[in-house]
C-alpha cells in the first residue's frame, strides 16, 4: 500500500552556513546538508516513491547570487534547496511550518524560539571532523532543548542536593517539551518509516543521540521516562554526570549537536563537532556571583 503524500520536513539555514560567502567553499552545515539529508531522501525516495514526507532545505539568503546558484547546481542540490529572503523572516518560517531554523545571528535564533520554533546558533569548528556520508546523526541535549528547563530551575533556585530529591520523586513524571522536542518527532517519524518491516535495509539512515550532563539513577531514569511517555525513542541516550561532552561527540562524529550551555557547544567545536547554541532557558542568564559556569553546566543537564 502507498503511504500518504505527506509533507516535508522543512529545515531553514543561512545560506552562509552552508556555503562561505568569500569563495563558496563548505561552510559549517554543509555536511550536514548534502551528506546526510541528501542521503536520507534517497532511501525515503527509493522506499517511497510517492510521498513527499522527504528533508527540504530552505537558504536564507537576501543577495540570491549567481554564486550561491552555482554552488547549489555545483554540489546537486537543486532537489534538495530551495532560496528564499530574509525579509519578514519569521513570518516566513511560520507559514512553511519550519521544523528547524539554523542562523549565525542569536537575535534572530532567539526570536524563532519566541515563537515556538526550534532554533539554534551554529558555531564552525576551527577543524571540522570527518563524519558520514550516508548516515544522519544528530545529538541533543537533554534540559531546556528536548526538555524544558524545570529541573535546571530548581538547581539555580535550590542548589544540587534539591535537584537530586526533586528528580527522584518526579521519576516517573514526564518534563514539559523543550523546543526541539517536535523536531526529534519528525525524525522519528521518518526513523519508523524507514524501520518498517517490509523493508530489506537493516540500517537506518537517520540515527539519535541524546548527549547530557544528567548522571544515572534517577535524573537519567526520569529522562528516559520522559521520551518513553512521549512515544520517542532515541538510539543512544549517553549520562556523562558532569563530564565534558567534547570527547563523547568526538568518538560519535555526529553531523550536529545542540545544546544550550555556551561551555559545551565551545567544548565541541574544540574536538571538531559542528556543534549549536540554543539560547533558551535559565543558561542565559548572568550566573550568581561566585558561581562558575563551568559548575552551572555540570549540574543537572
Amino acid at each position: 500500500l502507498q503511504p500518504e503524500p505527506g509533507s516535508p520536513v522543512i529545515i531553514a539555514i543561512s545560506a552562509k552556513l552552508v556555503f562561505t560567502e568569500q569563495n563558496m567553499s563548505p561552510g559549517p552545515a554543509f555536511s550536514f546538508v548534502r551528506s546526510a539529508l541528501k542521503a536520507v531522501n534517497a532511501k525515503l525516495r527509493a522506499h517511497y516513491p510517492e510521498s513527499q514526507e522527504l528533508f527540504k532545505v530552505i537558504l536564507i539568503d537576501d543577495n540570491r547570487s549567481d554564486e550561491l546558484n552555482n554552488a547549489i547546481r555545483e554540489h546537486n542540490l537543486e532537489n534538495l534547496t530551495e532560496i528564499m529572503s530574509g525579509e519578514d523572516l519569521i513570518n516566513n518560517l511560520k507559514e512553511n511550518n519550519t521544523h528547524l531554523y539554523l542562523s549565525e545571528s542569536e537575535e534572530m535564533v532567539t526570536e524563532a524560539l519566541n515563537n515556538k520554533i526550534a532554533a539554534a546558533v551554529m558555531k564552525t569548528p576551527g577543524e571540522m571532523a570527518e563524519v558520514s556520508e550516508s548516515e544522519l546523526r544528530i545529538a541533543f541535549d537533554g534540559d531546556a532543548v528536548l526538555f524544558s528547563n524545570e529541573s535546571e530551575r530548581v538547581y539555580a533556585s535550590e542548589g544540587l542536593e534539591a535537584f537530586y530529591r526533586n528528580e527522584r520523586e518526579k521519576v516517573n513524571d514526564p518534563m514539559k517539551e523543550g523546543p526541539f522536542k517536535g523536531f526529534l518527532q519528525v525524525l522519528v517519524k521518518l526513523q519508523r518509516k524507514l524501520h518498517d518491516k517490509k523493508l530489506l535495509d537493516k540500517k537506518c539512515p537517520i540515527r539519535t543521540y541524546l548527549v547530557t550532563s544528567r548522571g544515572g539513577g534517577s535524573p537519567g531514569f526520569r529522562a528516559l521516562n520522559t521520551l518513553r511517555y512521549w512515544g520517542l525513542e532515541i538510539d543512544e541516550a549517553l549520562f556523562l554526570a558532569g563530564a565534558p561532552k567534547g570527547p563523547m561527540l568526538e568518538k560519535i562524529r555526529p553531523h550536529i549537536f545542540f545544546d544550550d550551555q555556551m561551555f559545551h557547544v565551545e567544548g565541541a567545536a574544540e574536538m571538531g563537532t559542528v556543534a549549536c547554541h540554543v539560547p533558551y532557558g535559565i543558561a542565559q542568564r548572568v550566573p550568581k556571583k561566585g558561581i562558575k559556569d563551568k559548575e552551572i553546566s555540570s549540574a543537572p543537564k
